[in-house]
């Protein structure tokens, strides 16, 4: 069986359940149980109508479960409905399913968990390795997810950012355990993209592929990190970067800016910079003010300090940095970094061991400890 193939018809084939008439918990239950069926009969070849297979199968697990539960009663009618066995109608209703995943009144790890599992195609088992988190405890969180959602319409119109943001998250957790979320991510966007025109969805997916294209640069042979200053260029997917900065290019021309749209952008020139110290500043530092003017997060402003460091140098950027609440995550790694640009060594290695104790995850520790002993070395020297 071609595992991508299954996976790509997972959404739609979840999505003809729910809208014959079953609910979302029990039509994606019945959904996994038909994927189970396909590896068991991989031996004997593929389908010729794979969809209309998983269809068929889909069906007839729903309705043997709810003639087993007596509780479903209501549902008998759908019974003496079932269709017969054929191709698969061609309304695709995954976009809906990206609305519904991506639910308002879902936590957003839930909503995370649910798109994966419903939209993405993958097991609890590999969500769980994914999130570092018990099999059971991702079992327990998606079905919760599936509860809450049961009862919405599946008409319902949906929130286009709320279905990027869960996106996001999903991009921005990067790689972990045997599923590689960041391609994960462009994979769903990509989906979504060739379903709604929306410049914020190719926004998002320009993002994406920008930052996805300096993975291979951003960590050294001993799995330290490497700053982008000191990232080796030549490693960077260029085919990924020409193709983010043309799905960019031609949602920038739209004129309906957005946030990923300007996330993009910004990383679009650093793309374009031959080397770190050709990088145009000056015009990062407009793309921050837009995203500043668009979102208004604190996190941005903090970010925009750096560009302004980098732009009009450091004394101006510690000014941008003071009038932000140091209590912001990641305002002492930027305080050490325009301290140490500042030529104020002993100051920055104090704060980059402070930083490091607050830092999110082993690697960003262990980096920030490194650039302390770099400068405590420098100075006893």
């Amino acid at each position: 069986m071609d595992e991508a193939l299954i996976r790509s018809l997972t959404p739609n084939v979840l999505a003809i359940l729910v809208r014959r008439g079953a609910d979302f918990a029990a039509a994606e239950d019945a959904v996994q149980e038909a994927l189970v069926e396909a590896v068991r009969h991989s031996s004997t070849g593929q389908p010729r109508d794979l969809k209309g297979w998983l269809v068929t199968v889909a069906w007839r697990k729903f309705l043997d479960a709810a003639r087993a539960d007596a509780a479903r009663r209501r549902r008998e009618g759908l019974v003496e409905e079932e269709p017969a066995p054929g191709p698969a109608p061609a309304v695709d209703d995954t976009l809906q399913l990206y609305f519904l995943c991506a639910h308002p009144s879902l936590t957003p790890s839930s909503a995370v968990a649910l798109t994966l599992r419903a939209v993405g195609g993958l097991t609890t088992r590999q969500i769980a390795r994914a999130y570092l988190v018990p099999e059971a405890t991702m079992a327990q969180r998606i079905s919760r997810a599936k509860r809450t959602v049961s009862k919405v319409r599946f008409d319902r119109p949906g929130d286009v950012a709320t279905v990027l943001r869960v996106l996001y998250l999903v991009f921005n957790e990067g790689y972990s355990g045997d599923v590689d979320l960041a391609a994960e991510a462009i994979r769903l966007t990509r989906q979504l993209a060739a379903r709604v025109d929306h410049p914020e969805v190719a926004g998002l997916l320009a993002l994406m592929l920008l930052h996805h294209a300096r993975r291979a640069a951003r960590t050294a042979p001993d799995g330290s990190l490497v700053p982008l200053a000191e990232q080796d260029r030549g490693r960077w997917d260029t085919s990924a970067i020409a193709e983010g900065v043309a799905i960019l290019q031609a949602a920038l021309a739209r004129d309906r800016l957005g946030e990923f749209q300007a996330q993009a952008a910004i990383a679009a020139l650093h793309a374009d910079a031959p080397t770190a110290g050709e990088t145009d500043w000056v015009q990062i530092v407009e793309w921050y003010d837009e995203l500043t003017r668009l979102t208004d997060s604190p996190v941005v402003r903090l970010n925009r300090a750096v560009a302004v460091g980098e732009a009009d140098g450091p004394r101006a950027g510690l000014a941008e940095l003071a009038e932000l609440d140091a209590s912001l995550p990641r305002y002492t790694a930027v305080a050490a970094y325009l301290h140490e640009r500042d030529g104020d060594s002993a100051r920055a290695a104090r704060l980059y061991a402070e930083a490091a104790q607050k830092a999110a995850n082993l690697a960003e520790r262990e980096h920030l400890m490194r650039q302390a002993g770099r400068l405590n070395a420098g100075r006893r020297g």
